[in-house]
């Protein structure tokens, strides 16, 4: 299969942001009272999907938004000091050389996003679309498919989450799952996803079927 446009989630799958997660994860839920986690078996989380995040910390629905600008404030300050994978930035020069209009699809902020990709990858996404919740992101795919000008067919939606991968089914794209993700690829595997990256310099593979 060929795709003419590749969309990214961020936290995840261009970030690596879980150990920032846990380190603020406490903190959050103190303000916002729901229940702390073990920092120590925090890797058992990569197992849980979102709704079951909420459930085992005891965080009803209304409070996953106020929950996130929280953890996106508390990024802002520290954005600096998030890395990327390794790989993902040469990976996206590489679609970039090669054509693949590149986009950012995200809960996360866009100061965030950008912040975190430096100037000089930022500059190679053609859109940004952050800020949503992270049960709203199909409006937003189908947003930049309709600003880019792609069907929803010929489009890839590259993330790490059971919810990323509800989102590009909802909105009629195709859905690659990342290895290196917050959630186990066992877990994605069971969205049927068209196609997994085991590493970074494997989204290398999208410019090659572009």
């Amino acid at each position: 299969m060929t795709y003419r446009l590749a969309m990214f989630d961020f936290d995840g799958t261009l970030a690596d942001s879980f150990p920032f997660f846990v380190s603020v994860f406490n903190t959050v839920a103190d303000r916002h009272a729901f229940r702390r986690i073990d920092i120590e078996r925090a890797g058992e989380l990569r197992h849980l999907g979102v709704r079951q995040m909420m459930d085992h910390v005891g965080m009803p629905a209304w409070k996953l938004p106020l929950a996130s600008k929280t953890f996106v404030a508390m990024m802002q300050d520290s954005a600096h000091a998030i890395p990327l994978f390794d790989g993902i930035a040469d990976a996206l020069r590489h679609l970039h050389d090669y054509g693949v209009p590149l986009t950012v699809v995200s809960s996360n902020s866009e100061h965030n996003v950008r912040a975190v990709l430096g100037p000089e990858l930022a500059a190679l996404i053609r859109r940004f679309d952050c800020g949503m919740s992270v049960f709203g992101k199909a409006s937003r795919i189908r947003a930049v498919l309709k600003a880019c000008g792609v069907a929803p067919a010929d489009a890839l939606y590259i993330g790490d989450q059971a919810t990323d991968a509800e989102a590009a089914r909802k909105a009629g794209v195709a859905f690659g799952a990342v290895h290196w993700g917050y959630a186990a690829i066992e877990a994605l595997r069971e969205q049927a996803c068209a196609t997994e990256f085991v590493t970074p310099a494997e989204l290398r593979r999208i410019a090659a079927a572009a």
